[in-house]
């Protein structure tokens, strides 16, 4: 089994209709992926406010490599993303 990452994305303030826009592409990069374990938004104040992604890559960078390519970030909605190493522990 390869390495696991925690993609956390955070979207820019007042963003929502951007995400909403993308929306159908960006779950589309998703699904398309074998590495994908789980994802869903996060959620503030009842709206999406960002993404948390748990994939499985060789490395970081093919992580990084592949978050890269989805279509939020094309689209400019994150203000920021972090990808860490994860390890299951429980579940």
């Amino acid at each position: 089994m390869m390495p696991l990452f925690a993609v956390i994305c955070r979207d820019k303030p007042g963003a929502l209709q951007t995400r909403l826009d993308t929306r159908d592409a960006h779950l589309a990069f998703l699904k398309a992926f074998e590495g994908l374990r789980m994802a869903g938004p996060l959620i503030e104040e009842g709206e999406m406010r960002g993404s948390l992604l748990v994939i499985e890559a060789g490395s970081l960078q093919e992580a990084r490599d592949w978050a890269a390519g989805d279509p939020y970030k094309a689209a400019g909605l994150f203000a920021f993303t972090d990808i860490v190493e994860w390890k299951k522990v429980i579940g």
